[in-house]
């Protein structure tokens, strides 16, 4: 695994090519009081990118970019979670979406269980420990902390493809794309108090 810290931005040079997996790390769940701590990056080559932002300006021209492009795919965890702190903080918009937990819900109807936890270990083998998700990610970082933020990003892209041909073979991806329609409306009604 190549897990890199970035301060305050993405270097410019880098590049991830069409499709990333992305999570966040914040301060607390209530985006109006809780800030924004961490952006993670996948390629899905085995990579995650983890930028500690600057809690007091946001400035991060090259992670804006990334995430903004439209034709680069997005891949998420629950997402509404992540673009509510993501479009309050870094103030931008992202489109082309895919969201592995309304995916899940959608197509594992035999499970009750659609944490990321749950389908790293289904679709992947790996039982990670997730003892490090409700910690401070607003200081300096520990290796633990670093190797949890990266573990949410490694798999996106395998549990993704899997659950989309399940999607597809259950005839239930019509339904999974307008529920990703409406996300982005679904955000702006949380950012409105709705």
């Amino acid at each position: 695994m190549d897990i890199k810290l970035h301060k305050n931005d993405l270097p410019k040079e880098l590049e991830f090519g069409n499709k990333i997996a992305v999570d966040c790390e914040f301060m607390g769940l209530n985006f109006f009081r809780d800030k924004l701590c961490l952006v993670q990056i996948s390629s899905g080559k085995s990579d995650a990118h983890i930028v500690q932002l600057d809690r007091k300006n946001y400035e991060a021209p090259n992670l804006k970019k990334i995430l903004s492009n439209k034709s680069i795919t997005k891949i998420f965890h629950y997402a509404r979670s992540d673009l509510v702190f993501i479009k309050k903080y870094l103030n931008i918009e992202m489109e082309n979406l895919e969201d592995t937990k309304i995916q899940s819900k959608l197509v594992r109807k035999y499970s009750d269980k659609h944490g990321l936890k749950d389908l790293i270990k289904e679709f992947v083998g790996i039982d990670i420990n997730k003892q490090h998700q409700n910690s401070d990610f607003g200081g300096e970082l520990s290796s633990a902390q670093i190797k949890y933020c990266a573990n949410d990003v490694l798999y996106l892209h395998k549990i993704n493809e899997v659950l989309n041909k399940m999607l597809i073979r259950e005839n239930r991806i019509s339904l999974y794309q307008d529920c990703l329609k409406f996300l982005n409306t679904r955000v702006n009604l949380d950012l409105e108090g709705f």
